[in-house]
């Protein structure tokens, strides 16, 4: 894998930061995953790329154990204050569009790779689930928290800083090959 050519490619996707990631660093834990299910974000059983859908937890370890390297992907913002919801969304907003597109050419070299982002996939207006199969499973992104990894912990286990300081939000995901 040559980590200079994917950086490049990530950071001319939007993402601000982009690092190594350690596969052997993530953690994959239960108590994540029952955090999904007190649907604070509205996705629980409304979304293919959201619990329960995403599959099992063990599943999801399955997934990412098939992987051996990969990137952390970051976008970070300044806000006014901490009550800045509004720059939070413009950021999270640039955040997704990010992962979008470079989902789209990740798979062009590598079709294999597992992008893994931020809240529920955004890819169809509306989600198709339960009712029929998902549009478009090789676009979807699932949320590291669906797959239930603890964000800050991979960032600190890959020296990566989750935290740039008082007045800065920073977006996470990742992306996993082969």
């Amino acid at each position: 894998m040559d980590y200079k050519e994917i950086e490049a490619l990530a950071l001319s996707c939007g993402f601000t930061h982009v690092g190594k990631l350690d596969t052997d660093t993530i953690r994959v834990r239960k108590e994540v995953r029952d955090s999904c299910a007190e649907n604070k974000c509205h996705a629980y059983g409304k979304n293919w790329s959201c619990p329960p859908a995403c599959g099992e937890l063990d599943a999801c370890e399955n997934i990412i154990r098939k992987y051996k390297h990969g990137l952390i992907l970051q976008t970070k913002g300044a806000l006014e204050d901490s009550f800045d919801f509004e720059a939070m969304m413009e950021l999270e907003k640039v955040h997704r569009k990010s992962l979008i597109k470079f989902n789209e050419e990740i798979k062009k070299s590598h079709p294999d790779a597992l992008v893994i982002g931020t809240g529920a996939c955004i890819i169809c207006g509306e989600c198709s689930y339960p009712e029929n199969p998902c549009r478009f499973p090789e676009k979807m992104i699932s949320s590291m928290e669906a797959f239930g990894i603890v964000v800050s912990d991979v960032c600190t286990a890959n020296n990566i800083p989750y935290y740039y300081g008082p007045g800065t939000l920073t977006y996470v995901g990742c992306v996993l090959v082969e």
